[in-house]
């Protein structure tokens, strides 16, 4: 079975202000990279936006409204700091959070073994009653407990290599049994959550890496704290929060990874994926700011999904 792609145009309408790094030349990067001769395998799919219904085991009735409510009609609300809305952003954020729950379709279908999602805005920040830095709604953790209600997977994993800690996830994780959360992440960083001890109802495992960390210490992590937990889960699906910050050159982290630790670390997950779940997986993107090395950063893990 095939690898599949899933993206929409609309993502690109989610317009934040000049000079934010979470941009929609971030999506043409990678899209671009991925209509290269390499990965003419993939299965593409254009995808359809989220229902409301899909956002609401996540995020309160209060807040989705709210988020709706202050669309602007022209440039740019502000949801706090850093996160915005424009004209366009609640479409892109239904077609982000639809291309997961459609993906997971796709793979529990058996139309394919997994799936990337190449959408935005980003997600793990995202709390069930406000927005957080860039992401308005959280597409893995929406997806997560869709696969549980509509499939019955009733052991879920979510596994996050970007730089910053998914707060929003773990929020959702802990108080779901039944999920895991595995992340690595720098600390100290935004957002300043994401501690060794965190616990929850579902389980959560958390290893914060010093700034400058680099390739040995985040391999490490996996091998030695993250998988060995990740495979006592027992997952019925895998999910991933693929943010590609975490790499040397990123402008808002130092972690001092390479694409070639994107590559390991997906096919590392994959492994467990096949030994307890027939290769169920999609990915998610979520971070990455450097556009000089995300498309190769992305071709990577996409690279990793389709060996």
């Amino acid at each position: 079975m095939a690898t599949g792609l899933f993206y929409h145009p609309d993502c690109n309408d989610h317009i934040t202000p000049d000079g934010h790094p979470e941009a929609r030349a971030r999506l043409s990067v990678i899209l671009d990279r991925l209509e290269q001769p390499d990965f003419k395998k993939l299965h593409k799919h254009q995808a359809e936006a989220a229902s409301l219904d899909k956002l609401a085991p996540v995020h309160s009735k209060a807040y989705i409204q709210s988020v709706m409510e202050n669309v602007p009609e022209g440039g740019h609300y502000s949801l706090d700091a850093d996160t915005y809305l424009s004209p366009g952003s609640v479409d892109a954020a239904l077609r982000a959070a639809g291309a997961v729950c459609e993906a997971i379709d796709h793979v529990m279908a058996g139309k394919l073994v997994n799936a990337f999602c190449a959408t935005r805005p980003p997600g793990h920040h995202a709390e069930p009653d406000q927005a957080m830095g860039f992401c308005l709604f959280n597409n893995v953790a929406i997806g997560a407990l869709y696969a549980r209600q509509k499939y019955f997977q009733h052991r879920v994993a979510i596994i996050d290599f970007d730089v910053h800690h998914g707060n929003g996830t773990q929020t959702v994780v802990a108080g779901n049994k039944g999920l895991f959360y595995g992340s690595t992440h720098q600390s100290p960083l935004f957002p300043g959550t994401g501690h060794l001890h965190d616990h929850g109802e579902g389980v959560i495992v958390n290893v914060p890496l010093a700034a400058g960390s680099g390739s040995r210490p985040f391999r490490k992590s996996y091998e030695e704290r993250i998988f060995p937990a990740l495979e006592r889960f027992d997952p019925d699906f895998i999910l991933i929060s693929a943010g590609f910050d975490a790499h040397a050159m990123d402008p808002l982290a130092d972690l001092k990874l390479m694409e070639d630790d994107f590559f390991w670390v997906t096919a590392e997950i994959m492994k467990i994926a096949e030994e307890h779940c027939k290769g169920r997986l999609v990915s998610c993107l979520e971070g990455g700011y450097n556009l000089n090395v995300l498309g190769e950063s992305v071709a990577s893990h996409v690279s990793a999904l389709m060996s």
